[in-house]
């Protein structure tokens, strides 16, 4: 178990110390803080923020500043081969058919998440867009009981085929009209979907290892499907990043009438079985969602997967020595030696935050070199020290053999059952970062790197548990005991260097309400409480970096009563002049994802996911259409300034 700063803190610290300390920093970071982590001022021009905030609101409708507008680019169903539609409307009357569920593989996948921004060659631009998970009472009709559970008999065994398909990800060709305003292109080569049957191979040094063996697939080396693909990134050489996080969520059984102690052990600390499998029902459509069946499948879950969208021919393949755990993102950065950098969240309370570093390094003239680059090199987790000083401590590295096994050499410090297994470090890697003594954070999330502040911008959402009975209390990174705001943490490496072992850090953001009358709800900036016009925000998920080092902030849980009891948004922290304004609201019960922009700045793209989410089968909205319409539909959505300028401008 990992070593809580709560215990290494009580030696001189009071709690209200540490959040001084946190969020002031010493003096020499207080310089730092004011150029936003370590980048040079004179690289950055310190424009404010020129766009008139939005704030906060329960409309349902899609909300951006004076000046800009908004279309919706592709939705839930849209076909993106030539042929129909899904029929959603009679899906959810009537229960999705046979004809359904295979138009479902060649349609627009639901709760789209990550997107990425992709130009090829010949000038066509592709969006990459990944599909976590289905809503099964917004799909489908009189789906939940009274108490919020499945209905009997739900769901049927064509509603679990057809919310298999719903999953993955999405390559889809896109376009920009004369008015600015964006549409996809149906029907392209390059449109294509990766659902939750698809085959996928299995690289690094997991491949053939007896856990990721099953009866039905018993080399180990391939699986079908990618699940619960939340965020992501983008390589230097132009493939997407694709994670897998809440996978625990599909498997079904008994933990205890699992034999092998080793094998129920990981899957009690990855959470598996859950009980939100019942609302998948996958275990009754295939045996290898049935832990008592199957007790391995699961360890094929939980990994980064690598797509190339250019080519609909090459096969996905997950990339194993980045390490299996719940993967909210991936964000590349190639450091001064050329090796690439990858920086990943573990998106649970009380988890942790990652990089991993290759052996080998970027080849800039040879696309097709880089293919392979992430199944060598170190995985390495993150300490926080109190002193707002950290070490990247080395689980393991991996470097593939001749005969393409794989050489893997612990670190010395880990337990015997990792020396006498290493490939446990990358499926158990977990376990391994609690016997190193990781610090223990409020829901790492998105992990980016800023090119213009040079260091790394942490989203942790929040965590209501820290300092519960039973739980971790308060430390220096995680300062608010309960969290029910969020935070961003500022990683700064030494010598701007992404390779390097050691950092310091501090937090810029301590999310909140500047007019909340609790104190630890209230927004603090760069430790400065903020005043009563600055943009109420909580539970900080995803960041995108424009280029002139401004954070977007997309949010995940403003609509909790514990929080803002708002819609979810999207708002930008410019780190320079430390203001930060609200730029676009969503609509009712959505979550937003995927921020990202076009090539030329001048289009900003989110991700409408889950629409109408609530505890019954009554959604709360029906966008994008007018409240006629029987159920919303996730979709993804382009905002640009009426003046053509570019979106910051």
């Amino acid at each position: 178990m990992g070593e809580y700063f709560g215990d290494v803190l009580k030696r001189a610290l009071s709690r209200r110390e540490v959040l001084k300390s946190a969020i002031f920093g010493s003096a020499g970071l207080a310089l730092v803080a004011c150029g936003g982590g370590g980048g040079s001022l004179a690289e950055v021009t310190q424009s404010p923020l020129s766009f008139k905030t939005i704030y906060p609101n329960t409309e349902d409708k899609i909300t951006v500043p004076e000046g800009y507008k908004h279309n919706v680019v592709i939705r839930w169903g849209d076909a993106l081969d030539s042929g129909p539609n899904l029929n959603w409307d009679s899906i959810y009357q009537n229960g999705p058919t046979d004809q359904d569920i295979e138009r479902q593989k060649n349609c627009f996948g639901y709760n789209c998440d990550f997107l990425g921004f992709f130009k090829t060659p010949n000038g066509k631009i592709l969006l990459a867009i990944n599909h976590e998970y289905a809503n099964p009472e917004l799909m489908f009709s009189n789906f939940l009981d009274a108490q919020g559970n499945p209905n009997s008999g739900r769901p049927t065994a064509n509603e679990s085929r057809f919310m298999l398909e719903a999953h993955g990800v999405s390559i889809v060709e896109v376009r920009r009209r004369p008015d600015g305003s964006w549409e996809y292109v149906k029907g392209s080569s390059y449109n294509r979907r990766i659902t939750g049957s698809t085959e996928i191979d299995i690289s690094g040094p997991a491949r053939g290892h007896s856990l990721m063996k099953t009866s039905q697939e018993p080399t180990g080396t391939k699986v079908l499907g990618t699940l619960n693909n939340c965020a992501g990134g983008k390589t230097p050489w132009g493939t997407m990043l694709t994670c897998e996080e809440n996978f625990n969520s599909y498997f079904y059984g008994d933990i205890n009438q699992v034999q092998d102690p080793t094998v129920k052990a990981i899957h009690q600390k990855y959470g598996v079985p859950s009980g939100y499998s019942k609302y998948y029902g996958f275990h009754n459509i295939d045996s290898r969602f049935n832990i008592n069946q199957e007790p391995n499948e699961a360890f094929r879950f939980g990994w980064v997967v690598e797509i190339d969208p250019m080519d609909p021919s090459k096969k996905p393949v997950k990339r194993t020595a980045l390490g299996r755990f719940k993967h909210e993102g991936a964000t590349c950065v190639v450091a001064p030696n050329g090796r690439v950098v990858v920086y990943m969240g573990d998106d649970e309370r009380f988890q942790y935050v990652y990089k991993f570093i290759t052996k080998g390094t970027y080849n800039p003239n040879n696309r097709d070199a880089n293919w392979g680059l992430l199944d060598e090199g170190e995985l390495y987790v993150a300490k926080f020290n109190d002193n707002l000083t950290g070490q990247w401590m080395l689980i393991a590295r991996c470097e593939k053999n001749p005969d393409g096994t794989y050489q893997i050499t612990p670190n010395p410090a880990l337990p015997q059952e990792f020396q006498n297994d290493p490939a446990l470090c990358f499926i158990n890697t977990r376990g391994a970062a609690d016997a190193l003594g990781a610090t223990k954070m409020d829901r790492p999330e998105d992990v980016e790197w800023n090119p213009m502040s040079k260091s790394v911008w942490v989203a942790l959402t929040y965590n209501e548990r820290r300092g519960q009975s039973g739980q971790p209390p308060a430390d220096a990174s995680n300062p608010r005991s309960p969290n029910y705001m969020g935070h961003i943490l500022e990683i700064m490496e030494d010598n701007q260097n992404p390779a390097s072992t050691t950092f310091r850090w501090q937090i810029p953001v301590l999310c909140g309400d500047p007019n909340s009358p609790i104190i630890d709800n209230r927004l603090i900036i760069y430790g400065q409480f903020a005043n009563s016009q600055v943009p109420a925000i909580s539970a900080p998920d995803n960041f995108v970096i424009d280029k002139l080092g401004n954070v977007w902030i997309a949010t995940d849980g403003n609509p909790s009563s514990s929080r803002l009891n708002k819609n979810d948004g999207v708002y930008v922290l410019n780190p320079f002049t430390k203001e930060l304004k609200m730029f676009l609201s969503g609509v009712k019960g959505c979550e937003i994802c995927g921020p990202e922009f076009s090539d030329d700045w001048k289009t900003f793209f989110c991700n409408i996911q889950h629409p109408g989410e609530t505890d019954t089968n009554n959604p709360s909205s029906r966008w994008p259409y007018d409240g006629t319409a029987n159920i919303p539909r996730p979709s993804t959505v382009a905002v640009w300034r009426e003046d053509g300028r570019e979106i910051f401008a």
